[in-house]
C-alpha cells in the first residue's frame, strides 16, 4: 500500500523526520519529494497506519495531511 502525504517538512528536516517514521515496522519505503510545492512524503507500508503517521508528524510540529 503507498500512502502520498502532503507537508510541509523541508530537506534539512528529512533525518529528523525519518527518526519518527522509523518506529513504525509497517513501513517498507520512505520517499520526499521536496521539489513538488506540497512537499510530498510517500511511504509503501504493509497496513494501513495513514492515521498514525499523521498523528505523530502533526504532534511533532509537522504539517502532515493525507493526499486521496
Amino acid at each position: 500500500m503507498i500512502t502520498v502525504f502532503k507537508t510541509d517538512i523541508c530537506q534539512e528536516q528529512e533525518s529528523r523526520v525519518r527518526q519518527f517514521l522509523d518506529l513504525f515496522k509497517e513501513i517498507l519505503k520512505i520517499d520526499f519529494d521536496f521539489e513538488d510545492c506540497d512537499n510530498i512524503l510517500r511511504i509503501e507500508t504493509i497496513a494501513n497506519i495513514t492515521s498514525h503517521v499523521e498523528i505523530v508528524l502533526n504532534s511533532n510540529g509537522y504539517l502532515c495531511k493525507e493526499l486521496l
